[in-house]
Formats: C-alpha cells, structure tokens, sequence
C-alpha cells in the first residue's frame, strides 16, 4: 500500500503506537498519524509524541466513526487541527484504563486503591535527549499520579508536623471526591461508573485534606497488624512478637470477606479530633447490598483537640435469594458533624 503524502490510520492491538511504528510510517512516506483506542482504552486519550509526525490520539468511539468513513468512500481525507486546549470539562475527573486497579491480592484486607489523583496529559518536566530538545513534556501515567499525591502529603505535613504519615493519608483518604464536577460518581475509561476497585475512597481534594475534622491514626508497631492480613492468625503473630495482638488495623476505609462460615464481622475503629474543639458527629451508613451494617456508638461529642473516641462497625451478611449476587459489593459511612465530613469505604467480597 503506498501512503506517500497521506494521514496514516495505525489500528494496532495494544491501542498503543511506539517510536518504531511512527518511523515506519515516516520512512514509508506518511505525513501524520491518527491513533484509535481499542475497546480496553475506551475513552482515555493521551498525548503521542509529535518528534517524529503530526500524530492525534482519538477514543475508540470516535475511531469506529473513522474508519466507518475511510471504508464509505473511495478518496477519504484528514485533516489534523488544534483549536487549543479545553479546560472545565464537566466529567471530569474520570479514571484512566491504566489506573491501578484493586482488588490486593497479597493482603486482600486493606482496599486498593487507597486513592486516585492527576495522572494524565501532565505537564512535566523533562529530560532533553537527542529527540526532544525541551526541558518539558505531555506525560501520562500512574508515575505521574504519585508526584501529585506526595506533593499533597507534603503539603499537610509543613502545616501539620505533628502529623503521623498515616493520619495525612487518612486526611486524604477521607475527604476525596467520590462524584466527578457535575455531582455524578466518577467515571472509568468506558464512561461507566467507576467501582471501588479503580477509584479506592475517591479523587484527592487537597483543600479538604488539610481540614479533615478527624483522622485514624496507625503508630508503627501497629503494623504488627499488617502481617495478620498476609494470612497469618493473631497467635502466630503472637510467637514472633512475644505479646498478644489484634489483627485489625486502624485504616480509614474498611475490606472484609463474608462466607458461608463467616457471616458476621466485627470491626473497631479509633478516631483523633483534629478540628473543632467542641464538636458532635452523627454516622451516616450506605450499606452495601447483601450486607446489614450497624455502628456503635451512633454520635461521637468531642471536647477538645486531639481526644480519641472509639466506635465498632458489624457487618453481617443477608442471605440471597437465587443466585444473583455479586461476588463484590460497595459502600461507605461517614461521620458528619455541622462542618465535616468523614468518609470511608466499605468493599466486601461474598465468598
């Protein structure tokens, strides 16, 4: 096929295209490149490079619409226009197809994602090399999720040194955003809402983060607990550490299997005030389906900064009726006071 002069179409299986395909392309004659995304990608587009040829990233329902065209006529054409860049968009943020996804299965007790954050077409900087002789780049990936959040976590740190480095994640873990900018939940690369495996307690809010009314705080030899969710029972632990333990971590989000056998968990969280020194919070639940969810105590009054109140959260399992269920469900309780809201998430896995 002779493409000397022409806009190149690269359909390839990953949806992805590398320096080799554009060279190709070039050494073949090619002008430009359009790239559709496979069904996998949807609609998350990036930047390609444009080191080598003019090159547009379309999502893969907009390819269907290309290629609908190409093979409508025997004399296509393309032309490849920036109208600038478009800010403001209303569903955003959405979740990227290369977004880690949960659930962990090393330690299936602590939900992953903890969070989600900016991570891609980021402005960045970047190594001049023989190809790219700016000091900037477009780049795209969970790479560039992590600079943002530990910029965060910086952040809360200078104006809260006292602060433990599991109390700044609880502060960013409980004040995310679960809805994207027009108040409907957070969408995944396929436009269909995103489950708690690709967003974890939501989208970081920085502004919230640095005033989360409460936080779960973790001391380091509480992560003696951490070794209980790698499969170990509370006794075995015990031998190595030559005193008891409770297997329960004090996170802010919650992770829990329901069985046949086990049918009934109960869980027990310790919260620190870290706002208003007198300050009431009511629980709210968002029980997921199949699965009864009580809170004692129901209403949490602090009196003054840094008190610790302690509440137990049981979850028990509703008997299905057929065999529809899902083998996950989602859901969350928060507690409210007149200024805050404390949110964590509850993922259960029936078994």
């Amino acid at each position: 096929m002779d493409i000397r002069g022409k806009v190149v179409v690269c359909d390839t299986e990953d949806g992805a295209i590398y320096v080799s395909d554009k060279e190709e392309v070039k050494n073949a004659g090619g002008v430009a490149i359009i790239l559709p995304n496979n069904k996998y990608r949807g609609f998350s587009t990036s930047e390609i490079d444009a080191d080598i040829l003019p090159a547009t990233h379309l999502s893969y329902s907009s390819g269907l619409k290309i290629k609908a065209y190409i093979n409508s006529t025997t004399k296509p054409t393309a032309t490849i226009k920036f109208k600038g860049t478009i800010i403001g968009i209303s569903s955003a943020p959405e979740v990227a197809h290369f977004s880690s996804r949960g659930p962990s299965l090393t330690s299936p007790g602590i939900l992953k994602p903890d969070i989600i954050g900016p991570g891609a077409n980021i402005l960045a900087a970047w190594p001049a090399n023989h190809m790219n002789s700016s000091s900037f780049n477009i780049v795209s990936g969970t790479s560039l999720s992590c600079p943002h959040l530990s910029g965060v976590a910086a952040l809360l740190k200078s104006t809260h040194p006292e602060w433990s480095p599991a109390a700044i994640k609880s502060a960013i873990m409980t004040t995310a955003d679960e809805v994207n900018h027009e108040n409907k939940p957070i969408m995944d690369q396929t436009h269909q809402p995103a489950d708690i495996f690709a967003v974890g307690a939501g989208h970081v809010n920085p502004s919230r983060a640095n005033d989360p009314g409460l936080i779960y705080d973790i001391q380091p030899e509480d992560y003696i607990h951490y070794l209980c969710g790698l499969g170990y029972s509370d006794s075995q632990v015990g031998i190595v550490v030559n005193r008891r333990v409770n297997s329960q971590l004090n996170y802010p989000s919650f992770s829990i299997a329901l069985g046949s056998s086990t049918t009934t968990q109960e869980f027990t969280r310790t919260v620190t005030n870290v706002g208003a020194v007198d300050s009431t919070y009511i629980i709210e639940i968002f029980a997921p389906p199949g699965v009864n969810v009580s809170v004692k105590p129901d209403k949490l009054d602090f009196t003054r900064l840094n008190q610790k109140k302690t509440y137990a959260v049981m979850f028990s399992k509703i008997r299905a009726k057929g065999k529809n269920r899902k083998p996950h469900a989602q859901g969350f309780l928060r507690w409210v006071s007149a200024k805050h809201s404390v949110r964590s998430p509850i993922s259960v896995k029936f078994e």
